[in-house]
C-alpha cells in the first residue's frame, strides 16, 4: 500500500480537497486502484450535526454517514464509493480509545495521546485504507490522506504526529507528502516568505514535504519557483505551481503537465505495482475522457442560468454537491453555468425600504433565470420565500426541480394554490398545527430526541410506479424499475394526501419499497417540474451526472428532447468507466 498524505499551512481553505482529489485521479489514469481518506481534527463525531453556515455541507454516504464535504470530492473525480470509516475525526478516534479503555484492552496502562490515540490514528488509516471502494471489489493501490486544518494548530497536533511515526512504519518507499502553501500576490510580487515559515513548522514537526504545491492567483515565474526550492530544501521539479485556472476540472491537467506523477512515480515506485492491461487501458480511457470535459468546458458558449433559491446562500460551500451536481450537467450539454444566489426570506413581502431593495433584486433574478432550484435545508426560516419560488415556477412554466426540502415546499404550495387548503403547512415549521394541515409530517421512525445520526439517511430504493412511462425522470433513468439514491431526512410527504395530489396531477412517480413513501413527484404538462425526496447531488460523478440534475439543466437549456430519445437515454444511461 503507497500513502500519499496531503497537508496544508498559512491558511485554512487552501485547496487541499481539489489537490488530493486531482492526484488520486491522475493516480487513476495511471491504472491504479485508489482510496481517501479525510482527517478533520474537530471534535464532533461527525458532521451530521454542524451548521452549513459554519462547516459547509453535509455530505452523506451510502451507508448513511454524514461526513466533511471534501469525501464528495473524492467520490466525484475518482468514481469511488468510501464508508463513513473514511472519515476519521477527533472525536470518532477519542470514542474508540476510551471504549477500548473501558474494555481492559490496555491491560492497566495509563492511556495517553502518544503512544495510544497516535497507535489508534495508525491502524485506523492501515484498516480503511484496504477497504475495497470500487467495482473490483479489490484492495486499492494507493490511499490519499487528507489531513485537514493548518499544520501547527493545536487541535491537528496528535494527528501530525501520528503521521510522523507512520511514515516510519510503512517505510520511505511507500510514504510522500504533498504539502500545500498559499504564495500570494502584493504589489505584483510574488511572496515566499510565508511558503518558507510553513515549511519550517512543517519540519519542525517531523514531516519533510516531498513537494510543494504552491496556490497562487498567477502563475509562478521561474524565480519564485527557484526560491522557493532553495529555502525550503526541495529540487525545483518538486515545487508544484497551482495557480488559478478556468475551472477546478482543469486542476488534474495542470499537476500532469508539470510532472507530478512522474515524481510521485519515481518517488513511490510505482512501476513495483502489478497493473494488467485492462487497468492500463480504464485508465487511459479515464484520462482522454477528462480531457475530453475540460475541453467542452472551453468550448461551451452558451449559459444557462439557475436561480438557487437557499437559505445558506452566505456561504457557498453549503450547497457543495448542489453545485457539482449542476456543473457536471451542464458539461454534458455544453453550457456555462451562472448560479444566480437569491435567499429565499428575500422573496418574502418586505416592509422596509433596505428590506424591499433585497426583495425586488431577489424576484428579477428569479423571474429572469432560466431554470429554478431549491435545495435541502431544516427550520422555518424563508420556507415562505421557497414556497413563493416553486409557484412561480410551476404557473410560469419554468424548468424546476426540488431536493429534499424543496419538494416539501413545492408540495405545500401545491395543496394550497391547487386544492386551496390556504393554511397548509409543514409539521417541522408549526407542530401545533392540526393534522389535517400538515402536508409534511413528522417520520414515525425518527428519533425526536437524539439529532445526530438520527435521520434517515444513506442508500435507499426508489421505485417507479405502474403507467409512469410517461415520466420524463424515468426516461433520464433508462426507463428502469427502480434506483436507488442518498437520503438524509426527517419529514416526509403526508401519505394520506397522495390520492388527492395525484388526482390533482401532481404524481408520485417514485415510491419507497412499501409503497407508501414519497420519493420522487412530477407534474405531467410542464416543461420539467420534478422533486425528489432523496438527494441526487450526492452520487454525482464528474463524468456521470446525476440525472435529476442532468434533465433540470436539459431542460432550462432548451435541450431537454435531446436527452429523451431513445439513443440519447442509451448513452445517459450507460456509466462512465472509472
Amino acid at each position: 500500500m503507497k500513502y500519499v498524505v496531503v497537508s496544508g499551512g498559512v491558511i485554512s481553505g487552501i485547496g487541499k480537497g481539489v489537490l488530493a482529489s486531482s492526484t488520486g485521479m491522475l493516480l487513476k489514469t495511471l491504472g491504479l486502484k485508489v482510496t481517501s481518506i479525510k482527517i478533520d481534527p474537530y471534535m464532533n463525531l461527525d458532521a451530521g450535526t454542524m451548521s452549513p453556515l459554519e462547516h459547509g455541507e453535509c455530505f452523506v454516504l451510502d451507508d448513511g454517514g454524514e461526513t466533511d464535504l471534501d469525501l464528495g470530492n473524492y467520490e466525484r473525480y475518482l468514481g469511488v464509493t468510501l464508508t463513513r470509516d473514511h472519515n476519521i475525526t477527533t472525536g470518532k478516534v477519542y470514542s474508540h480509545v476510551i471504549a477500548m479503555e473501558r474494555k481492559g484492552d490496555y491491560l492497566g496502562k495509563t492511556v495517553q495521546v502518544v503512544p495510544h490515540l497516535t497507535n489508534a490514528i495508525q491502524d485506523w488509516i492501515e484498516r480503511v485504507s484496504r477497504i475495497p471502494v470500487d467495482n473490483s471489489e479489490q484492495e486499492p493501490d494507493v490511499c490519499i490522506i487528507e489531513l485537514g486544518g493548518t499544520v501547527g494548530d493545536i487541535e491537528s497536533a496528535p494527528f501530525v504526529e501520528s503521521l510522523r511515526q507512520f511514515q516510519f512504519r510503512v517505510g520511505r518507499d511507500n510514504f510522500a507528502l504533498v504539502h500545500v502553501s498559499l504564495v500570494p500576490v502584493i504589489h505584483e510580487e510574488q511572496k515566499t516568505k510565508p511558503t518558507q515559515a510553513a515549511i519550517k513548522d512543517l519540519r519542525s514537526l517531523g514531516l519533510t514535504p516531498d513537494m510543494i504545491a504552491c496556490r497562487c492567483s498567477e502563475k509562478l515565474d521561474l524565480p519564485t519557483i527557484e526560491k522557493i526550492a532553495m529555502f525550503c530544501h526541495v529540487g525545483p521539479e518538486q515545487v508544484v505551481n497551482v495557480h488559478d485556472v478556468a475551472s477546478t476540472y482543469h486542476v488534474p491537467l495542470l499537476l500532469l503537465e508539470q510532472g507530478m506523477i512522474d515524481y510521485l512515480g519515481q518517488r513511490l515506485k510505482f512501476s513495483d505495482i502489478k497493473r494488467n492491461s485492462a487497468d492500463l487501458e480504464k485508465g487511459a480511457r479515464l484520462l482522454e475522457n477528462w480531457k475530453s470535459l475540460t475541453t467542452a468546458i472551453d468550448e461551451s458558449y452558451d449559459t444557462v442560468q439557475i436561480a438557487l433559491v437557499g437559505k445558506y446562500t452566505h456561504l457557498k460551500d453549503s450547497y457543495l454537491s448542489v453545485i457539482k451536481a449542476l456543473e457536471h450537467s451542464s458539461m454534458r450539454c455544453r453550457r456555462k453555468l451562472d448560479i444566480v444566489w437569491v435567499e429565499a426570506s428575500d422573496l418574502e413581502p418586505k416592509s422596509n425600504e433596505t428590506e424591499k431593495q433585497k426583495f425586488h433584486k431577489a424576484w428579477n433574478s428569479l423571474s429572469t433565470s432560466d431554470g429554478i432550484l431549491i435545495p435541502g435545508g431544516f427550520g422555518t426560516r424563508g420556507t415562505e420565500g421557497m414556497i413563493l419560488a416553486a409557484n412561480w415556477a410551476r404557473e410560469k412554466n419554468i424548468p424546476f426541480l426540488g431536493v429534499c426540502l424543496g419538494m416539501q415546499v413545492a408540495t405545500i404550495e401545491f395543496v394550497r394554490n391547487v386544492l386551496n387548503v390556504k393554511d397548509a403547512t409543514s409539521s417541522e415549521f408549526y407542530p401545533e398545527v392540526p393534522e389535517d394541515k400538515q402536508v409534511v409530517v413528522y417520520m414515525p421512525e425518527i428519533n425526536k430526541e437524539s439529532m445526530g445520526g438520527t435521520m434517515r439517511l444513506g442508500l435507499r430504493p426508489t421505485n417507479f410506479q405502474p403507467g409512469t412511462e410517461w415520466s420524463k425522470i424515468r426516461n433520464l433513468y433508462g426507463n428502469v424499475d427502480s434506483v436507488h439514491e442518498r437520503h438524509r431526512h426527517r419529514y416526509e410527504i403526508n401519505p394520506k394526501l397522495i390520492p388527492e395530489l395525484e388526482n390533482h396531477g401532481l404524481i408520485f412517480v417514485g415510491r419507497d419499497e412499501t409503497g407508501q413513501r414519497c420519493e420522487i413527484f412530477e407534474l405531467k404538462d410542464h416543461p420539467y417540474y420534478v422533486a425528489t425526496q432523496y438527494h441526487p447531488e450526492y452520487r454525482s460523478k464528474v463524468l456521470e451526472p446525476s440525472k435529476p440534475f442532468l434533465g433540470f439543466i436539459a431542460a432550462a437549456s432548451g435541450v431537454l428532447g435531446d436527452f429523451l430519445t431513445e439513443d440519447a437515454t442509451r448513452a445517459v444511461q450507460g456509466k462512465v468507466d472509472f
